[in-house]
């Protein structure tokens, strides 16, 4: 019988090409950000990330040059130039570059920036197309491209000045974005995720659902790494080491990740009692949660609600 060669391959090579893990950095958003966001890719590099938790945000960020993965819910993309997506603020997405550079813009919208005067353009995106996980991405053609780069260009440049109608002409060109948005109608082809990452989403999305704190009186009950994994149907150690090999952290240190995320958010943006917070972040009294909260910020509660409430005035006098 003839031997056939069978190629052998280093260790560290086989390793380095068979089992490269995409490390997703977990990003929390500033509890404190503005209503309105808007940046130009070149001077704000995209890095690899996940988004743990589902965001208030509406999120559009256009490309013109580069690639990645956009991961939103359970739908993959691959993106390229003159493509554009769309986030609503209910998906949990993942974002991972697969090039050198990218260029384009990116906006996120929260529902309170519209106010009165543009509530029309709060419904243009609530019932628009493109904001659901399996239609997300749209390709254009280079016209559009051009026209969609310059509404971007347009908005961040009046964001940046102090024009008194400045929330006017940027809602003008958001119009204008989701028209030739919708002109194109070309939904870019989706794949399905894999399953490693559909364990990282299903953990996330039960994580989220535990944190139902909207009223002073509601209370959450936090589950520990065991019953996440029991519910996922999968050993604690094999979804904690997952989770860890994605992510950079255990399944315990994004618990509490999420747990302290819910904190600032509760103190920042509500004026409920501490003692309210605590009790309802499921803490057996007040003394508890302030030895957590200081132990991951160096703050006492109180402090960061005064710090914080601070810094928010000097963000509305900055716009101002």
């Amino acid at each position: 019988m003839e031997n056939i060669g069978i190629p052998r391959i280093e260790l560290e090579t086989f390793a380095a090409e068979e089992y490269k893990v995409p490390l997703l950095k977990v990003e929390h958003y500033p509890v404190h950000s503005s209503h309105f966001i808007v940046e130009n890719r070149n001077a704000y590099p995209v890095k690899d990330y996940i988004s743990p938790h589902r965001r208030k945000f509406y999120k559009i960020f256009h490309m013109t040059s580069g690639t990645g993965i956009l991961t939103i819910g359970l739908h993959r993309y691959e993106m390229g130039p003159h493509e554009i997506a769309f986030v609503h603020p209910d998906e949990i997405m993942s974002w991972q570059t697969t090039s050198e550079e990218t260029g384009g813009h990116f906006c996120l919208i929260h529902p309170h920036y519209f106010g009165p005067d543009a509530e029309h353009v709060l419904q243009l995106l609530r019932q628009f197309p493109y904001f659901q996980a399996d239609q997300a991405v749209i390709q254009l053609e280079d016209r559009q491209s051009l026209v969609i780069d310059g509404c971007f260009a347009t908005m961040l440049s009046e964001e940046r000045g102090k024009a008194e109608d400045k929330k006017q002409a940027i809602v003008l060109q958001l119009q204008l974005v989701l028209l030739e948005s919708k002109r194109a109608g070309k939904n870019s082809i989706q794949k399905p995720v894999s399953e490693n990452y559909g364990y990282i989403y299903r953990f996330l999305s039960l994580l989220e659902s535990s944190f139902r704190v909207q009223a002073p009186d509601d209370s959450i009950k936090l589950k520990t790494a065991a019953e996440f994994a029991d519910q996922l149907h999968v050993h604690p150690n094999y979804l904690n080491a997952l989770i860890k090999n994605h992510t950079g952290k255990t399944l315990r240190e994004h618990i509490q990740d999420r747990l302290l995320h819910e904190a600032k958010s509760l103190l920042v943006q509500t004026d409920w009692d501490i003692n309210k917070i605590s009790d309802g972040l499921g803490f057996s009294g007040q003394s508890a949660f302030t030895a957590f909260f200081r132990k991951k910020v160096n703050v006492s509660p109180s402090l960061f609600r005064k710090n914080s409430s601070l810094a928010n005035q000097s963000i509305l006098q900055h716009m101002a």
